[in-house]
């Protein structure tokens, strides 16, 4: 009886000290954290947040940033079901998308696998410095580039092509070949950001694997689909997120290139955002459809995660 008081009088005065200290240190710990994430936080809501806000309540006036704005309502939404033009750049945008996000994802694994192959260190560094070296340059002198070399009558492109009995090609001035180019252009630009990223999953990969499948008399193309491929899956997966939430934006390519033409074969729905805003100064319409391209886009990053869960494999 007196060892069961002793405890009982014990335990309240050794644990209350030790919970405080605890609960001191992590608040010290949250303290700091948010200290370091307070930059972070403050551009988000200065450049994401409230911009965001400002769109959803703009599309909800009518104003031209001269006059003052004029509450119309849901009469932007209703311009949308209208806008005859909006239905075709929607799927322009569409091709272009999924063609970059697709040749990206899909070029990016086969040279970073290639690239990972025996070969001298210096030849390996070489190649990954020419792949990437299109990524940090700005894409107005990669358009620009692009742009006299894709020319009809005087491009380097339609010069060689003639010279193997090609007719020339209007690379920029035909409705069918310019959203193919503003296609190549995104992908030789963003390529080397895409082979990186393969390439820093492939080292992840233990060589164990490899190594006993070789000795089980599993071939190239055996080792690639039933190890490489799985293990990329995590990798996969977030390259064709980034390039799709990327490739919905684009729009320096095709303004520098084609000025979204020939008629809107060419044009992305971010440059008729700008053209609706300010070079039309519809600023409530232009939010709108700003606040569109939005939803789409989340709704597609909602789908692919949720599609991920059957194809996704972590180690």
């Amino acid at each position: 009886m007196a060892k069961i008081e002793q405890i009982s009088m014990t335990t309240p005065t050794l644990i209350p000290p030790k919970r405080t200290a605890m609960s001191a240190q992590k608040r010290r710990e949250a303290i700091t954290a948010y200290l370091f994430l307070l930059p972070t936080i403050i551009g988000f809501m200065l450049f994401v947040l409230g911009p965001m806000l400002g769109a959803i309540g703009l599309s909800f006036f009518d104003w031209n940033l001269l006059s003052t704005p004029e509450f119309s309502g849901t009469a932007n939404y209703q311009a949308l079901l209208h806008d005859i033009r909006l239905g075709t750049i929607f799927l322009s945008t569409l091709k272009i998308a999924f063609s970059t996000v697709f040749l990206n994802v899909l070029l990016g694994l086969c040279f970073a696998v290639l690239l990972e192959q025996k070969m001298p260190n210096l030849f390996r560094q070489f190649f990954r410095l020419s792949y990437f070296f299109p990524f940090v340059v700005s894409v107005s002198a990669v358009a620009l580039i692009w742009t006299f070399l894709m020319n009809k009558d005087l491009g380097i492109i339609n010069y060689y092509l003639g010279l193997i009995g090609i007719e020339r090609i209007g690379w920029l001035s035909s409705s069918r070949w310019a959203p193919v180019s503003v296609v190549i252009i995104a992908v030789w630009k963003s390529l080397g950001f895409n082979v990186l990223v393969f390439l820093g999953g492939l080292q992840t990969i233990p060589k164990d694997l490899y190594d006993a499948a070789e000795v089980d008399g599993a071939g190239g193309w055996s080792q690639f689909r039933h190890i490489t491929l799985p293990l990329l899956s995590p990798t996969t997966f977030f390259l064709i997120v980034i390039n799709l939430i990327n490739a919905f934006q684009i729009f320096a390519e095709p303004y520098i290139l084609t000025q979204g033409g020939p008629g809107d074969a060419s044009r992305p729905i971010v440059m008729y955002i700008y053209e609706q805003g300010f070079r039309f100064f519809n600023l409530g319409y232009a939010s709108t459809v700003a606040l569109v391209l939005f939803v789409i886009i989340l709704l597609l990053t909602l789908l692919q995660f949720k599609l991920s869960e059957r194809w996704t494999f972590y180690q």
